[in-house]
């Protein structure tokens, strides 16, 4: 079997095929398809900018999960999936249409660079029809944490061993980056997302049927949960990868006042091993305190 993966890449072609071809210079990769319906959304009267849903996925098991040595000689952005990995990525894909199955729902896609990620990515797309997809974008700041360049397997397990003593979000590795590095650049891809959004509903998309798909790596997508939800760097510390090939999912909730905001599924928040508190942004429950402070002076 190849280890390249041109059948993510031909996908997102035949994808990109279906956009607008005129977009008032917006670069290529953030175009939008045009939706089947035409009606105006004006952002500053719908400041919603959430999707339906938000869904991380980790890649399936790679080559390098189930042996070190397998940095020695090959990339860390192009090692593939195993077997199994990618056994994986086809239940997951089956899982995510199973939770994607509303009327009218659509797609949005974005994914790693590294190859285990296309690969992963490559298996999931089967389960959806091209026009329900949106687009499909890859997003290097979501990639897996730099280790170093061709890797010697001893060192890296000693930096492995002194980094569970040190902590994973400040340590950092001799030749390549601390959690904190993942974290600044997956922040500056939140901003992105919403962007991203804003424009989905600016063309027309009902954003309440907007589901957005990312494909990444165990640490980026904690640290990505991290950024979104306030977490502590205690709370970082306490968490956990998820499984390969494990559903992530963040839901839209909306208030009885308007006020809306993503969610955190409870198991999914269990499995990552994260404290109640932390599947709730911060400032919701600053709001919810608010709100609950003017009920009491109205009562």
């Amino acid at each position: 079997m190849s280890h390249m993966a041109p059948s993510c890449g031909s996908l997102c072609r035949r994808l990109f095929q279906r956009l607008v071809p005129s977009n008032g210079g917006v670069h290529p990769s953030r175009t939008l398809s045009t939706p089947t319906w035409t009606v105006p959304v004006d952002p500053l009267k719908n400041p919603d900018f959430r999707p339906r849903r938000i869904i991380l996925i980790r890649h399936g098991q790679s080559e390098g999960n189930v042996d070190e040595c397998a940095y020695v000689t090959t990339a860390d952005w192009r090692i593939p999936l195993t077997d199994l990995g990618r056994k994986q990525a086809k239940v997951a894909g089956k899982q995510l249409r199973e939770k994607i199955c509303e009327k009218d729902a659509s797609v949005v896609f974005y994914y790693s660079p590294y190859l285990r990620t296309k690969q992963t990515l490559e298996e999931i797309m089967p389960f959806f029809d091209e026009k329900e997809v949106v687009s499909c974008l890859e997003e290097p700041r979501i990639s897996e944490q730099q280790i170093g360049n061709f890797q010697n397997v001893h060192q890296v397990l000693d930096a492995k061993a002194e980094r569970s003593k040190f902590g994973r979000f400040f340590y950092r590795f001799p030749s390549g980056e601390a959690g904190l590095d993942v974290y600044n650049r997956v922040s500056s891809f939140i901003p992105t997302l919403v962007r991203d959004c804003n424009q989905h509903a600016i063309a027309g998309r009902d954003l309440d049927n907007l589901n957005i798909v990312i494909v990444t790596h165990g640490l980026a997508l904690r640290l990505m949960l991290m950024r979104w939800f306030q977490w502590s760097v205690d709370d970082f510390e306490q968490s956990q990868n998820p499984e390969n090939c494990e559903l992530i999912t963040m839901n839209k909730i909306k208030g009885t006042d308007g006020y809306a905001w993503m969610e955190l599924e409870e198991k999914d928040r269990v499995s990552l091993d994260l404290p109640d508190t932390c599947g709730v942004p911060r400032n919701v429950h600053l709001h919810m305190s608010h709100e609950m402070d003017n009920c009491e002076k109205v009562k």
